[in-house]
């Protein structure tokens, strides 16, 4: 069978590739900051539930998170009378986002407290609250320094969509499997396989790469 032939349910796989990239990579990004600034907040109560999210999503294994979002959470809904049945896209990016959150919350974090400490010191001789200092003197100084780390997040990220087509949802390694399974072409399903996620990884790490630039140029601009 003519490899080209697999190409139009491999790029249909891979717009919900493109897809759930994105929209875990923007959650995620979300989840960083939440987590990153929880914890070193100082409130004990913010500080320990931070502490402990970024400890479960990053001590366990991406797949089984996957799996427990997609089919414990259900049952333990029904034990309490609630639907918690999530759609696969939808678990699919609960579960991303929440991993690449708590890799990124420990990016967020060191950046912050990477901001010296003399800074700190003049923004309170300025009578600045600590949200003030947070959000007008460490943030926008550490984000230029979190740019590389999340870049490889995104990029880690995009690869660990491939698990979602474990729970049924049509993503490039789903369409690749079910055309494996349907012609038995190993050699040539995945080696398009191999060349398609590889393309897609390096366009992303090229626009990661352009808004790292954009977010220096605009620090710059503001010192």
């Amino acid at each position: 069978m003519n490899w080209l032939s697999y190409l139009n349910p491999l790029m249909e796989g891979a717009w919900v590739t493109i897809r759930l990239a994105l929209y875990s990579t923007l959650l995620g990004g979300v989840f960083a900051f939440l987590f990153g600034i929880g914890r070193l907040s100082g409130l004990r109560l913010c500080r320990w539930i931070s502490i402990a999210l970024i400890e479960i999503f990053r001590g366990t294994s991406l797949l089984v998170q996957l799996f427990w979002l997609f089919f414990a959470l259900p049952v333990l809904g029904q034990a309490l009378g609630i639907d918690l049945r999530l759609p696969p896209v939808v678990a699919g990016t609960l579960a991303l986002s929440l991993n690449i959150g708590a890799y990124g919350a420990e990016v967020v974090r060191g950046a912050i407290q990477a901001v010296p400490h003399n800074q700190h010191e003049a923004a309170k001789a300025l009578d600045f609250t600590p949200r003030q200092i947070l959000w007008r003197i460490a943030i926008p100084q550490a984000v230029p320094e979190m740019m590389p780390s999340f870049g490889n997040l995104a990029v880690q990220n995009l690869k660990d969509t491939a698990l979602v087509s474990l729970i049924g949802l049509g993503d490039l390694a789903f369409q690749a499997e079910r055309i494996r399974n349907f012609t038995q072409d190993s050699v040539g399903v995945y080696t398009l396989l191999l060349f398609m996620y590889f393309g897609m990884a390096l366009v992303l790490a090229a626009l990661m790469r352009l808004l790292e630039t954009y977010v220096g140029r605009w620090r710059a601009r503001g010192t």
